[in-house]
């Protein structure tokens, strides 16, 4: 039996075949069988589609290869973190899988700064030995997983700035240009990344805080300790959204990530937001901002003392930072207009 010719009458008769229906056809091993595909590849007969069990082959036509690839709408591998390229794993995804296939422009856009800037993350700031990433196109949407073993987001900026507890390392985390390698990194790349998503979940340590961007809100939970860290993101095929609109939003005309939006409950020690000491945790790091919007949503009052050192006090001290408030209720506004 002509192993090869089978293959080959198979491939006429089909778009595509497995490795498995080669196998019920002869009775041979999947060893053998194999052998003889990984020969008409090097012959340049065929062409291999996707991976593990989602792996068919189809004759070496343009035609056939996109029609193949057009049904693959997952990619899962496991990388070892050892001169690895983000942009190298997002070509292989495009070129071996039908996930990108028909996309809009503006969501290719947006995943192809999200999912570079989130796999770089990983690749440099992780210190974890293997990488898994996963993407897939289900239900209009389109989804990837990033996963690491490594030191955690969270860990590392709590180390890295003698922080108190995790949850102070994502405040600061929030506020946008928190890097950990500011020689390297603007600390940009989770901040807008975080904005361009449907959904966006970062878990790490013992949190989870996730974006929803559907209802314009975020939430933290606590979960059981792991280490490193798994990044998820979702958006839907159906957005209008695009990378320039959230990129203008929150930079100024030279381009510079000059603005930032601050959600005060997070700061927030017991059922409101009082002290001088809880002021001067939220505008840490704030100075490297032209435009500084403070988020009173879900605040139901603060103190005097908190207004006054951020609207006047701070504002004082930092004369050329605009400081702006949405979402204040009537008891908020009225501190901060006292204090003006």
């Amino acid at each position: 039996m002509n192993i090869k010719t089978l293959i080959l009458e198979e491939l006429s008769k089909k778009n595509s075949i497995k490795t498995s229906d080669i196998i019920k056809k002869t009775g041979f091993s999947r060893a053998y069988i194999n052998r003889f595909l990984q020969e008409l590849r090097d012959e340049g007969k065929i062409f291999l589609i996707g991976k593990t069990n989602s792996a068919k082959y189809v004759l070496a036509k343009s035609e056939n290869f996109l029609e193949a690839k057009k049904q693959i709408l997952i990619f899962e591998e496991t990388f070892i973190n050892q001169n690895l390229s983000e942009d190298i794993i997002l070509k292989k995804i495009k070129q071996t899988t039908g996930i990108f296939y028909s996309v809009p422009n503006n969501i290719e856009n947006i995943l192809d700064y999200s999912f570079l800037e989130m796999v770089n993350n990983a690749i440099e700031h992780s210190a974890s030995e293997k990488i898994r990433i996963e993407m897939k196109k289900e239900n209009d949407n389109i989804i990837f997983i990033i996963e690491d073993q490594g030191i955690g987001i969270f860990a590392n900026i709590k180390n890295k700035f003698n922080l108190p507890d995790t949850l102070s390392a994502i405040q600061e985390l929030l506020k946008g240009k928190k890097t950990t390698e500011p020689t390297q990194h603007s600390g940009q790349g989770i901040f807008f990344t975080s904005k361009l998503a449907d959904s966006f979940t970062i878990k790490s340590s013992d949190k989870v805080l996730m974006f929803n961007n559907i209802i314009n809100d975020l939430f933290i939970e606590d979960r059981k300790t792991h280490a490193g860290t798994t990044i998820i993101f979702s958006i839907n095929l159906g957005t209008k959204k695009t990378t320039k609109e959230i990129f203008d939003a929150f930079t100024n005309q030279e381009y510079e990530f000059s603005k930032t939006q601050v959600k005060i409950k997070l700061f927030r020690v017991g059922k409101n937001i009082l002290s001088r000491s809880e002021a001067r945790r939220v505008m840490i790091g704030l100075e490297s901002f032209q435009d500084i919007i403070l988020d009173f949503e879900g605040v139901e009052s603060i103190g005097q003392a908190f207004a006054d050192e951020i609207f006047r006090i701070w504002k004082n001290n930092h004369p050329n930072i605009n400081i702006t408030y949405i979402n204040a209720n009537e008891n908020v506004e009225f501190m901060i207009k006292r204090v003006l």
